[in-house]
């Protein structure tokens, strides 16, 4: 079997025009990931959220997002009320309908990693505060939040680094991202090994600045424990 390493490297600014849906995609559900993590979080504080909260934390992490995709994609169309309600304009498009299975996934994840770094404020920073006589907003603000963030920021890194990587299934809901322009080059050359291979590439590359940007924040919140 031979490589063509120039039909790689020729391929390579094709797949860089579906990096924008690439980045797309991976921003928007970080942000509405996070936000849906951070409510949910609050959600399992509270009496009558706890279980609702539990229950789409639980059915998230427990099936697979290519599962829940299609469920969205396929399914949701199928209901008459979804149709004729008022989201339907962006549950039509793959674009929104990709986004929203991200957002969902990432969210119920997020819970999770925010509620381990909750677990790691002992008590007696919580006593130490009130001694100080620090009011809660000034408790949550000046001792939980930035102790959280640098417990969780580990494991978001590691998050956000999968999510990314599961933008990929974006393909399989006719977008063109990376993986998308790929498997229309394959479909045009009948090449697949050099041009996946270009892809990954591609996302060991975006893998490789989130590492460092995570590993940058890491340092600069734990600059205080180092000393």
């Amino acid at each position: 079997m031979s490589f063509d390493i120039a039909l790689m490297l020729t391929s390579f600014p094709q797949l860089l025009a579906g990096l924008g849906m690439t980045l797309q995609l991976l921003g928007i559900s970080l942000v509405s990931g996070l936000v849906i993590a951070i409510v949910t979080s609050w959600a399992r504080t509270t009496r009558f959220l706890r279980w609702p909260a539990e229950a789409y934390v639980y059915f998230f992490r427990g099936t697979p997002l290519l599962v829940q995709l299609f469920v969205i994609y396929f399914g949701l169309p199928q209901a008459e009320f979804v149709r004729s309600g008022p989201w339907w304009p962006f549950l039509r498009e793959p674009f929104w309908c990709m986004c929203l299975a991200l957002s969902l996934n990432n969210g119920a994840y997020v819970a999770e990693i925010i509620r381990g770094g909750m677990l790691g404020i002992g008590k007696g920073l919580k006593e130490a505060s009130w001694a100080l006589g620090l009011s809660r907003f000034h408790h949550l603000r000046l001792v939980t939040v930035p102790i959280v963030t640098r417990l969780c920021l580990p494991t978001y890194g590691n998050e956000v680094v999968s999510l990314m990587k599961s933008t990929a299934l974006a393909s399989t809901v006719t977008l063109l991202d990376v993986t998308g322009v790929a498997r229309s080059i394959v479909a045009e050359t009948f090449a697949p090994y050099e041009i996946f291979i270009a892809a990954a590439l591609i996302y060991l590359a975006l893998t490789f600045l989130m590492q460092t940007l995570v590993s940058c924040l890491e340092a600069r919140l734990g600059r205080y424990a180092q000393r």
